[in-house]
């Protein structure tokens, strides 16, 4: 049995704030700002491994009301998001997934977030996928405003 999943994430940006995408800490005037650390690739894969398996979504397991996921780093609701997926009898099969920011460019970061998500994951890197683009300046993410970022998980048992 194959199953695909999806998942979406944005976060508002402001001065002051961490940016990290993919679990990687990234030199960036603004950061994410988020309930945990902000990070929307683990948080789009998370909920995009969720609905594969059909067992909710993020805000499900983690709610942004509970204390004790505030500043959480988002590697640890992707390590519960495969274990839960996993006691399904499932494994993943391929993770694609696209971030959208305008600024800074993360083509040189792209290895190091996917060798932590597969690392994460337990799975071989040619299995995880990262892209970015931008907006091209239009919208929230174009004016600087915003980071976004949307997943695709296949999984099978």
């Amino acid at each position: 049995m194959i199953k695909t999943g999806i998942g979406y994430d944005v976060h508002p940006l402001a001065k002051g704030e961490l940016l990290i995408i993919g679990g990687v800490k990234i030199d960036s005037p603004l950061g994410s700002v988020g309930h945990s650390d902000g990070d929307v690739l683990l948080h789009a894969i998370v909920d995009a491994l969720l609905g594969a398996a059909n067992l909710g979504d993020i805000g499900q397991h983690f709610p942004n009301s509970d204390e004790r996921w505030k500043g959480k780093e988002s590697i640890h609701f992707l390590e519960h998001a495969i274990s839960l997926v996993r006691e399904q009898g499932y494994e993943i099969d391929h993770l694609d997934s696209t971030i959208i920011l305008e600024e800074p460019k993360l083509v040189d970061i792209i290895p190091e977030m996917t060798y932590k998500i597969s690392y994460s994951l337990q799975i071989e890197e040619a299995s995880v996928s990262i892209k970015a683009t931008t907006t091209d300046k239009m919208g929230f993410i174009g004016r600087g405003e915003g980071v976004g970022a949307v997943a695709v998980a296949t999984i099978s048992k």
